[in-house]
């Protein structure tokens, strides 16, 4: 053992102290090793790309990302000790975390349900035989020396995963592969002094069961890497599988990016990129290191891009080299000698394939089918619990749009303010429901449904108790309900015949005008006593094929929009 942690301090600048045992005063251990690092040079903040999009154009980039996931399950992947993020330092951990010699891993069998859970959900081909290898490499955070994890024969393999590319981008359906999917370990964390000149080691991850996610070099720009990384997270999420949460670690993404002259075949030497812990932090430092590996070929020094691995500095927004990146050779993979193969039967396949919820991909398309625009769709889509509030308050009969319109706007700005979830208010998907019904029934007007949505956010009730306890209806409102086809085409004419012009250009063809007709011409209806005014109207058999009104208060009137549809 002393062999190998000298071998180990021969290749790294670190100098592993494993007699020196810390102890804070809650007696809870903590590893120490020494560092020696240079202190990094102050960044300049107003650091910005080094190319121009001129140069872009004549280089292609290739974008792949590994994408490591971490499992909710109760206990580690090879032993019973729990795992909580946030714990105290080495408080989860036990002879198998600590690879101490003689411990044997006892593999999870949950973590097996989750793999073959997120293998499905990504298309992939499962293997019915599967195995675990020893991924050999020596680091401070990983005292057996080596990493359980899967080589040659992962569970899942050749998938893909569909998205939507975000409307304010350009829109547009883009569908990546999935080249595997394997189980492995993670390893211990490196808790780095401030002053650079040792690093104290936390277990406690160690031994967290985690799925790899490997995808193929399909992406080109930063927003497509960034948004098949949201994917994957929906997908973990929409599963329950793991929170996906990336300020936690439970979703890491290494990307690789190389560029090469459009029209070149071969691929350009690839470079690895760490430490981005947000989706918009992963976009930029994919466009930085294009633009700098882009400046590199236009200047002839195409050989100073090296297969290396570098960090997204944040506060400079530049790429920095960390390190030089290790070979496959390196590892040295072999079978894991205490552990069986994985063998999966048809039958448990069917019966997990069976228990899938619906995925986020299916879930666009079934809102988009239910007629709401693009923008609305990835909205509703992105949060599993938001899908949730929004099929139960459809379920009980809210109109479409409005409950999407709802959910959008006054709640989800109600939620940004107070940093909260839609689980965490007290307004329910029934009464959300109700309160759309009372607004196009003519009971309360909108202006008095935000009132209402605010209270029942923040202190719960019903819409009907509300109503009743404030003498909504009795008090301020009354409801006019026009029905008469007469009276309704008496409105609709004398809004045509006033605005000649634009009908004729909104016949033409000019369809825009449907706004100009619903807000610009005005009836002014003689009802002294009605401060709120709901008409309610169906198709009808106008022979010119408009009935669309909206009437408001205005003082003591009221006045009614009338639009001219073809």
């Amino acid at each position: 053992m002393a062999s190998i942690c000298f071998k180990a301090i021969q290749t790294r600048p670190f100098f592993l102290h494993p007699s020196t045992l810390l102890t804070k005063k809650t007696t809870t251990p903590l590893y120490l090793c020494t560092l020696q690092t240079q202190q990094p040079k102050p960044s300049n903040p107003n650091h910005k790309k080094p190319t121009n999009s001129k140069l872009l154009t004549n280089y292609e980039s290739i974008i792949g990302i590994e994408t490591h996931v971490q499992l909710s399950t109760q206990t580690k992947a090879f032993c019973s000790c729990p795992y909580t993020y946030g714990s105290q330092p080495n408080s989860n951990i036990c002879p198998i975390c600590m690879g101490l010699p003689g411990a044997l891993p006892v593999f999870n069998s949950k973590v097996i349900e989750f793999a073959v859970k997120l293998g499905l959900a990504l298309n992939c081909k499962l293997s019915l035989n599967s195995k675990f290898d020893r991924k050999q490499y020596f680091y401070p955070d990983l005292p057996k020396g080596y990493q359980i994890s899967q080589f040659d024969v992962p569970i899942a393999s050749n998938g893909f995963v569909d998205l939507d590319l975000p409307v304010e981008f350009g829109g547009g359906h883009r569908r990546f592969g999935i080249t595997r999917v394997h189980i492995e370990e993670d390893a211990g964390k490196l808790l780095h002094s401030d002053t650079g000149t040792y690093s104290q080691v936390d277990l406690n991850r160690a031994g967290v069961p985690l799925l790899e996610i490997v995808s193929e070099p399909d992406m080109r720009t930063g927003l497509e890497a960034a948004e098949y990384a949201s994917e994957i997270q929906r997908v973990v999420r929409f599963l329950d599988v793991s929170n996906g949460n990336m300020q936690e670690g439970s979703l890491r993404c290494d990307v690789n990016v190389s560029v090469r002259p459009i029209g070149q075949a071969e691929f350009g030497t690839k470079v690895e990129i760490k430490n981005m812990n947000s989706f918009s932090a992963m976009h930029r430092a994919i466009d930085f290191e294009i633009s700098r590996q882009v400046l590199l070929h236009s200047q002839g020094q195409e050989d100073q891009i090296v297969q290396e691995t570098r960090l997204w500095e944040e506060g400079a927004q530049k790429t920095v080299t960390m390190r030089k990146k290790e070979g496959l050779a390196d590892y040295r993979y072999f079978p894991e000698p205490d552990l069986p193969e994985v063998v999966l039967t048809t039958e448990y396949i069917d019966g997990i394939k069976a228990s899938l919820p619906e995925l986020p991909e299916l879930k666009r398309r079934r809102y988009e089918s239910m007629g709401l625009s693009m923008q609305d769709v990835l909205f509703l889509a992105n949060d599993i619990s938001v899908c949730r509030f929004f099929d139960a308050a459809v379920a009980k009969g809210a109109d479409v749009k409005m409950a999407a319109n709802w959910i959008m706007g006054d709640i989800a700005a109600y939620l940004n303010n107070e940093k909260l979830s839609i689980d965490e208010i007290k307004l329910t998907p029934e009464e959300l429901s109700e309160l759309i019904a009372s607004i196009r029934g003519g009971v309360i007007s909108g202006k008095i449904g935000k009132e209402i949505l605010f209270e029942l956010i923040s202190k719960g009730g019903t819409v009907k108790g509300l109503i009743e306890e404030k003498d909504l209806v009795q008090a301020s409102y009354s409801t006019l309900l026009i029905v008469d086809p007469n009276e309704i085409e008496r409105m609709v004419e004398k809004v045509l015949a006033d605005n000649p012009k634009q009908l004729e250009q909104y016949r033409g063809g000019k369809t825009k005008l449907q706004g100009f007709f619903t807000g610009q011409n005005e009836i002014i209806m003689d009802v002294p006593t009605i401060t709120d005014v709901t008409l309610a109207i169906g198709t009808g058999d106008d022979k010119e094929g408009l009935l669309f009104f909206s009437l408001v208060c205005v003082g003591g009137g009221s006045i009614v929009s009338a639009n001219k549809m073809d």
